[in-house]
């Protein structure tokens, strides 16, 4: 199905129009009750064949609901997935959900607050759902074959802070981390790994204030198949204690202004954070460190489906929503 704005705007003339499109979407081959994962339900169409009044007020609505012909019970396309009890319409989740697939450097939370009439805090909880759906599979498995690791530190140069700003900082955040002068800073580090053979990437907010050999080798461990692949670095040490578990290790040494040599380099990490960190910078100006897992896995989920059509890649989000319900108190509690 070619999905795009102007295909959704022809498609989608109400609300129910909304609703049949992201039923097509997520049951292709038709409803499936969400409750106890039967494929036999029966639609209940409203009296007047459009809307049913639903709630206290008896709201018009034209909400499509089902009923399970097992466990009896009502469900939409939306219930026990990352839309679940939201009160924005399915056209503007839709329109949002192009928009983000098809966008490089993403969309702010702003632009979503301006094109579609919704309030700041709506429009960010929006894209934080998204985001939820763009999160690699837990059941994904390792890569194997030629991995490319690097790590790189989001956040302010702290030269650029005020001076009374830097004296703040946590005494364990003193020291920028491997290869960097001693200096205050308290930027976040985040580690990726690329196959270079498919394309995937992997990556992840590393919970410490510095990448040491301990965090590489558990992120390493948890994501690679290690006996079977190839690792590519940069002359950083913390490789070295993982690296002799790899079937080889090659590093370029970027100090001596080497970045490739017969085919080895880091390039494919650092063009996956090149992009992270042109567009936290362009496109949202300001990512809190609670909240940059969320905007690694967006920026990490295109990067992967890169060879995608858009289409294809909104349909590898609607496959992924379900199960995955965010609600906004655990979010806004960090």
């Amino acid at each position: 199905m070619k999905l795009n704005l102007r295909e959704i705007n022809k498609r989608v003339e109400s609300e129910a129009d909304a609703y049949g499109l992201l039923e097509q979407l997520r049951w292709p081959d038709g409803p499936v009750c969400p409750h106890c994962g039967n494929t036999k339900a029966y639609f209940l169409k409203p009296s007047n064949g459009n809307s049913r009044a639903t709630g206290p007020k008896k709201t018009m609505s034209q909400r499509r609901v089902w009923k399970c012909a097992s466990c009896r019970k009502q469900f939409s396309v939306l219930t026990g997935t990352i839309f679940h009890g939201t009160k924005v319409p399915v056209q503007t989740w839709l329109t949002v959900m192009v928009q983000m697939c098809s966008a490089k450097n993403g969309i702010s939370a702003r632009e979503v607050e301006r094109m579609h009439g919704v309030t700041p805090e709506t429009a960010w909880f929006m894209l934080h759902r998204l985001r939820e759906a763009m999160k690699r599979d837990p059941l994904a498995g390792v890569l194997r074959g030629t991995i490319v690791a690097d790590e790189t530190y989001v956040g302010g140069d702290p030269k650029n802070r005020h001076a009374s700003k830097v004296a703040a900082i946590e005494p364990e955040r003193i020291g920028g981390g491997v290869g960097r002068p001693n200096q205050h800073t308290d930027k976040t580090p985040v580690l990726a790994l690329v196959n270079r053979e498919t394309g995937e990437v992997r990556a992840q907010v590393v919970a410490e204030t510095t990448v040491n050999a301990g965090n590489i080798s558990k992120f390493l461990g948890s994501h690679v198949d290690l006996a079977n692949s190839v690792l590519h670095t940069d002359e950083s040490r913390v490789y070295n204690e993982v690296g002799p578990q790899f079937i080889d290790h090659q590093q370029v040494n970027h100090s001596k202004k080497e970045y490739v040599r017969d085919g080895v380099s880091t390039n494919r990490a650092e063009g996956f954070f090149a992009q992270l960190k042109r567009s936290i910078d362009g496109t949202h100006h300001h990512v809190s460190p609670e909240h940059l897992h969320r905007y690694v896995n967006e920026f990490a989920f295109r990067y992967s489906t890169c060879k995608m059509d858009d289409s294809v890649r909104l349909q590898t989000m609607v496959d992924q929503a379900a199960g995955r319900r965010l609600t906004y108190k655990p979010l806004t509690e960090g």
